[in-house]
């Protein structure tokens, strides 16, 4: 039996939008809402260059990333052609007006990926 884990409501992950879930190890979690309400959960990572999926345009059933315009399909993490590559998913339930997410995946989905870190070189060049 599998345990959820309650993240938000759905009415606190914007319409279009994006809200991020911070986990202990790895990248967080991206949960979107579409315009018709339904919710999906991703690595908030895109396949290509790493950009914060969080941040991009919502639209229909995908997502643009916001780097370099990447499309990625929310209900599979898969880019669409002609790019090639895809981000991990994540199962999500609703219950109540409430965001659940599968806490084994939470636990253990791209935690061997290292947090994208964004700033100023830290080595010389």
């Amino acid at each position: 039996m599998s345990e959820w884990k309650t993240v938000c409501r759905v009415e606190e992950i914007p319409q279009l939008g994006a809200r991020r879930v911070q986990r202990p190890l790895g990248p967080q979690v991206a949960v979107f809402r579409t315009a018709d309400d339904r919710v999906f959960a991703l690595l908030d990572r895109c396949p290509h260059k790493g950009g914060p999926l969080s941040q991009g345009i919502v639209f229909g059933d995908s997502v643009a990333c916001p780097l370099h315009n990447w499309t990625i399909r929310l209900d599979s993490g898969k880019a669409q052609e002609p790019d090639e590559g895809c981000t991990s998913k994540f199962t999500v339930k609703i219950e109540e007006g409430q965001v659940l997410l599968n806490q084994y995946e939470l636990d253990t989905v791209g935690i061997g990926l290292l947090p994208i870190q964004a700033g100023p070189c830290t080595r010389a060049c």
